[in-house]
């Protein structure tokens, strides 16, 4: 077994199914063999790249027999990108997988019946449904074997503007398209890379920690139309008049931009936030509706980046609060309040916990925007502040909504909520593994009643749950 799974050994391996996060599943005489750019069904020659103990990784060399469910990929990046990689599965079949992979996640949960987990609801759109994108600047651009043998001019390689190679966090390439989001924003897209690479001054490098363009930030209002340009630099000599030119041949290109946001960021952590921000163009934000709600949106606040997906999730949320007016809710990781104020006129009082303070003053901007006056908020680290909430002046919650970040919930949140024990939990979820862990924790007192699984982000393995918990 050593030997044929010895390091840089290619064989053939037929894919049995996908595993959480989205590698593709076969095996050698019973020994899992985690397989990249594969999908059930298909017969590939892979080449292994490492060997562990219970479990060897390999990538796919080439594909031998299609399967089933292969559909051709539709963007040329496909396999370069480190974003779409179900682009080659059937959508049916993704959403097929991701319901099993809940289903496999949650398994160990006392008392949850297979059942409880419903078909996952497909997102509105399969393409073009973004509304955010974050793209990076570097000093060095990946070239494809086509470009290389294409006989790339030497110029062309020390700038790009563009994603992250798959695996790997330093390579970049020239994104020409991406289905994801709006032909609008990728021709802002290619607008500003040449603007740039003819500017003069030259793009960040993650080795050297020198240069000045870093990031390129693009929101929009999928119903509202508003496009809102976030440039993030470094503090760079020349970059704040670089950075005017550059909005003003933007907005003579593009006259119906809505905002633009020029910030820069001194530090060396590949992230695309600004520590000091202006505003050059516009009133600093956009707005974006959500049913019958009206956000305002700015350069770093958070915001669902599938808004027609989100539409469907914050509706079962509704569904499964089950509120009659009567009741105190509070929301817990509100962010910018999204689903608080969702659930504000059907609730006698809302109140929301979220640790980022720009993101409550968000919060509260959103409630005035929409006349809702029973929402309040609160900043602080929730496992500091959640519980002395209902002391401090708050009626005890009947329904509580939580939505975390991936890594769930913290123990001292999960204690709370049992001695709180309100009648009714529903939790949103990015992640079924944590999220599974949390329920197992709140199980002597909630049993699990529903289960919805959603995708947010098709042709990507993840995948958003909504769960409903009643006390016992």
């Amino acid at each position: 077994m050593s030997e044929i799974l010895r390091r840089g050994a290619e064989l053939e391996l037929d894919i049995e199914k996908l595993a959480f996060g989205g590698s593709a599943v076969a095996r050698v005489d019973g020994f899992v063999v985690f397989v990249d750019g594969a999908i059930p069904g298909q017969r590939v020659l892979a080449r292994i790249q490492r060997k562990k103990r219970q479990y060897a990784e390999a990538r796919t060399v080439a594909v031998l027999e299609r399967g089933p469910h292969y559909v051709e990929p539709f963007c040329e990046h496909f396999g370069v990108c480190g974003g779409c990689r179900w682009q080659q599965l059937r959508y049916s079949e993704q959403l097929e997988w991701k319901r099993r992979q809940v289903m496999e996640c949650l398994q160990g949960v006392p008392g949850l019946d297979a059942d409880a987990v419903a078909a996952t609801v497909p997102s509105p759109r399969e393409i073009e449904y973004r509304n955010k994108m974050e793209y990076t600047f570097s000093s060095r651009r990946w070239l494809s074997t086509a470009e290389i043998a294409a006989a790339e001019v030497a110029y062309e390689r020390d700038f790009a503007l563009g994603l992250h190679v798959r695996g790997f966090f330093d390579k970049l390439f020239d994104v020409r398209c991406c289905a994801l989001e709006s032909l609008a924003s990728m021709a802002i897209v290619r607008e500003v890379r040449d603007w740039c690479r003819q500017s003069g001054l030259p793009a960040y490098s993650v080795k050297t920690h020198q240069g000045c363009w870093r990031f390129l930030v693009i929101r929009e209002g999928k119903r509202s139309g508003q496009t809102l340009v976030h440039l993030i630099t470094a503090d760079h000599p020349g970059h704040e008049a670089a950075v005017a030119k550059l909005a003003e041949h933007l907005l003579q290109t593009y006259p119906t931009l809505t905002t633009l946001i020029h910030s820069t960021n001194t530090g060396r952590a590949q992230v695309a936030v600004g520590e000091r921000s202006r505003t050059l163009w516009g009133p600093g934000f956009i707005e974006e509706r959500l049913g019958d709600l009206t956000f305002r949106i700015s350069a770093q606040s958070f915001f669902q980046t599938n808004p027609y997906g989100a539409e469907l999730l914050y509706a079962c949320v509704d569904r499964f609060a089950d509120l009659t007016g009567a009741e105190t809710v509070w929301d817990l990781y509100c962010g910018t309040g999204s689903i608080a104020l969702t659930l504000a006129r059907k609730a006698a009082r809302v109140l929301g916990f979220e640790v980022v303070e720009q993101a409550v003053a968000d919060a509260y901007r959103n409630a005035e925007l929409n006349g809702i006056d029973n929402c309040r908020f609160r900043t602080g680290d929730l496992k500091d502040v959640i519980r002395d909430a209902a002391p401090a002046g708050s009626a005890a919650p009947e329904v509580v909504i939580t939505d975390p970040p991936r890594s769930g919930m913290h123990p001292k949140v999960v204690q709370a909520l049992l001695q709180l024990a309100p009648r009714r939990i529903v939790t949103v979820s990015c992640n079924p593994s944590t999220l599974a862990r949390d329920l197992e924790l709140l199980e002597p007192r909630y049993a699990v009643t529903a289960v919805q699984p959603f995708d947010m982000f098709p042709h990507t393995p993840h995948i958003e749950c909504v769960v409903k918990l009643e006390r016992k």
